[in-house]
């Protein structure tokens, strides 16, 4: 026989098996088939107090007005709702294909099947642990050992620490939106380490290398894509320049858009960040190399004829089209090879633009506004190296204005700031 609830103690009572239940009262909800039906949070324990205590809290939470009842939706069905519904209609295609990937390949299938509101810290850190162990996904030109490739050396079996922390980064912004939904009451993969990435070292040309470098494009038909990355420009950024971009007259080329390849094709997509959009003073070197690269290309679209596809783009293949970031790549490294230049990145032809103005010394706020990054401490924390250098020309600066007069006929050392031979 059930025993009755004492007062204000909300609905308990005792089971017949000795075990005691508690149940709050959730109002109305609506099924998907549109049916109303009243629903209950029901907490089962095994003392009175436990169930009490329990029910306290749900009423307490309740009326600060908190979800004490989350749908019982699995993290598959939280990151697919997620997905179209957040992501989609708010970040770029570029990196919404990332995030579709990410989920798909990596977070449904590690994850997928557990409840949203069980999801734990122990579970993603034990995920994100395995991943970096077993978690690489095959290739698809890779073949099974059955297939006579047993002598060959296999790839290593777990993701790069860089892959898992964008993985992990994705969960913890997915995990967001489910805290604001109150779906959970916690973020967990906030709790979890990501793992540590080291960050690869930044090995930008020198001076001289810079100007061998643009002397041996003078040569080739992408003279003016090369002059254009070296103003720090982003590989998809220079691709996506429009003629009416660049403004001859004024020698300023503006940064309105990407290309990159989304979903098996190259689409033009928004800039990185709203400070990616920008406006970047052209060097004569530069303006120059563009002049040259307009005249190349005119001399192109007569050569293809009919052939030629209208594109507007600045740098196109040899009959019009969109040029593809890999094949420009393949292309740097290749002219590198032939100058005998150390192989780099194309990428770093932009560290190169950022290492060389900071040289000259160039105020660190300059330059972020030319490579478009949407904090200054991006740029100080990417060009730590050349800061030190800086700060010694700044302290020499100071010290011819602040330092007293050398006694006559002696000069003063920099370094010391104690007296040397006698000047003849």
């Amino acid at each position: 026989m059930a025993k009755r609830r004492g007062h204000g103690e909300g609905s308990i009572y005792q089971l017949p098996d000795g075990r005691w239940r508690a149940a709050v009262s959730l109002g109305w909800r609506e099924t998907k088939g549109g049916q109303l039906i009243w629903r209950r949070k029901i907490v089962i324990g095994k003392t009175r107090y436990e169930v009490q205590e329990e029910l306290k809290k749900l009423l307490r939470d309740q009326q600060r007005g908190i979800n004490i009842d989350p749908e019982k939706q699995t993290v598959q069905e939280f990151l697919e709702h997620w997905l179209e519904q957040v992501a989609k209609p708010r970040v770029r295609a570029a990196t919404y294909a990332s995030y579709d990937w990410i989920v798909k390949k990596h977070l449904v299938p590690g994850l997928g099947r557990i409840r949203l509101a069980k999801l734990s810290p122990q579970a993603v850190q034990t995920f994100l642990n395995e991943l970096l162990e077993s978690g690489r996904l095959p290739r698809p030109w890779e073949k099974k050992e059955s297939e006579g490739q047993q002598d060959k050396p296999q790839p290593e079996p777990g993701l790069t620490p860089r892959t898992v922390q964008h993985i992990h980064a994705t969960l913890r912004t997915a995990l967001d939106q489910a805290v604001k939904w109150d779906l959970t009451p916690r973020n967990v993969a906030m709790l979890v380490d990501a793992p540590r990435v080291r960050r690869s070292e930044v090995k930008p040309f020198t001076p001289e290398q810079a100007r061998k470098f643009l002397e041996a494009a003078r040569q080739d038909r992408l003279e003016g894509l090369y002059a254009v990355a070296m103003l720090g420009l982003r590989q998809g950024e220079i691709l996506g320049l429009r003629w009416t971009d660049i403004d001859f007259a004024t020698a300023t080329l503006a940064v309105q858009q990407s290309l990159q390849r989304v979903g098996g094709k190259l689409s033009v997509v928004d800039t990185k960040t709203d400070r990616s959009r920008r406006s970047v003073r052209l060097p004569q070197v530069t303006l120059a190399a563009l002049v040259r690269h307009q005249g190349r290309q005119e001399q192109e679209r007569q050569l293809a004829g009919t052939r030629w596809k209208e594109s507007s783009f600045v740098f196109t293949t040899t009959v019009g089209t969109p040029m593809d970031g890999p094949t420009v790549t393949h292309r740097f490294q290749s002219l590198l090879k032939k100058v005998a230049l150390p192989r780099m990145r194309f990428h770093d032809l932009r560290h190169t633009c950022a290492t060389l103005l900071l040289a000259q010394g160039v105020h660190p706020r300059i330059v972020m506004e030319i490579l478009g990054h949407s904090q200054i401490s991006i740029t100080m924390n990417l060009y730590s190296h050349v800061i030190p250098a800086m700060q010694q020309e700044v302290a020499a600066r100071l010290d011819a204005i602040l330092a007293p007069p050398a006694p006559d006929g002696f000069a003063t050392s920099f370094a010391t700031n104690a007296p040397t031979d006698p000047v003849n």
